[in-house]
């Protein structure tokens, strides 16, 4: 069974602050995490010379990602020849899916895109545009869209219940219609 050890930095930023330092809990971990995963990709530690070694560590890169704990700023490591980026960051997401899951649950009830941006600002502390939201529901719409058109691959049965006759009718359809 392999061994995980804490790196002291968390542990010590655990007792010190306890849940009001989760962003800085979240941060020391996510780039530890990026870290190690380099590392793998590289197949060799820092100063490491080995006949596996792919490519070379290049430093890092600033990133700002929007959670619902607020702005986290990340170090994102790079390589020098480009290939590798971090499998727990997708390329070009600034928010974390909790806050796009927010928004298209608000989008989805009716809520005005001013209200929206106000709600995240008020729930997460957040600054997030109405552009962003805009976005954020169109990407949703084409999503409803492609699910709108997908076409049924076998028809669905459904049984009816017919009050006052005291009997049920099977029925079958082969395609949706959704009322939106």
């Amino acid at each position: 069974m392999e061994q995980f050890s804490m790196p002291q930095s968390i542990l010590q930023v655990v007792s010190e602050k306890g849940f009001d330092g989760l962003r800085e809990i979240i941060r020391l971990l996510f780039n530890e995490a990026m870290k190690m995963e380099r590392e793998n990709y590289l197949h060799a530690s820092p100063y490491q010379r080995t006949s596996e070694r792919t490519d070379y560590a290049n430093g890092f890169k600033p990133r700002t990602v929007n959670t619902l704990q607020g702005e986290i700023e990340l170090s994102v490591p790079q390589t020098r020849n480009g290939g590798f980026y971090p499998s727990c960051l997708e390329k070009g997401l600034r928010s974390d899916r909790a806050i796009n899951v927010a928004m298209a649950e608000m989008y989805i009830h009716g809520v005005a895109t001013r209200e929206v941006t106000k709600a995240l600002e008020n729930m997460c502390g957040l600054d997030v545009s109405a552009m962003q939201v805009s976005r954020a529901t169109a990407m949703l719409d084409t999503e409803f869209k492609k699910w709108r058109e997908k076409p049924l691959t076998a028809p669905i049965k459904y049984l009816l219940w017919m009050p006052g006759t005291k009997r049920f009718a099977l029925r079958t359809i082969r395609s949706w219609i959704v009322l939106f």
